[in-house]
């Protein structure tokens, strides 16, 4: 099943981007060490960064995985 988180974190990769999500004591983030496309960083920065906290965390956890070996999305 498809949701809104979802679909923007796809459409994000989709673009090129590179962000990871991170987990540290169980608090949530993202981090973009390589840097992203102008496509990807347009996206985010009009589309997921301007979410609220807890809407752009939902997006951030379909982003790979700091925290995951596999380097894959993550499962909901």
């Amino acid at each position: 099943m498809d949701n809104l988180s979802k679909t923007l974190a796809e459409e994000y990769r989709r673009l090129g981007g590179h962000r990871i999500d991170v987990i540290h004591d169980n608090l949530g983030s993202s981090r973009d060490w390589d840097g992203d496309p102008p496509e990807a960083l347009k996206f985010w920065d009009e589309r997921i960064a301007p979410l609220p906290d807890r809407e752009r965390r939902d997006v951030e956890t379909f982003l790979p995985s700091l925290n995951d070996e596999s380097g894959e999305p993550a499962s909901k």
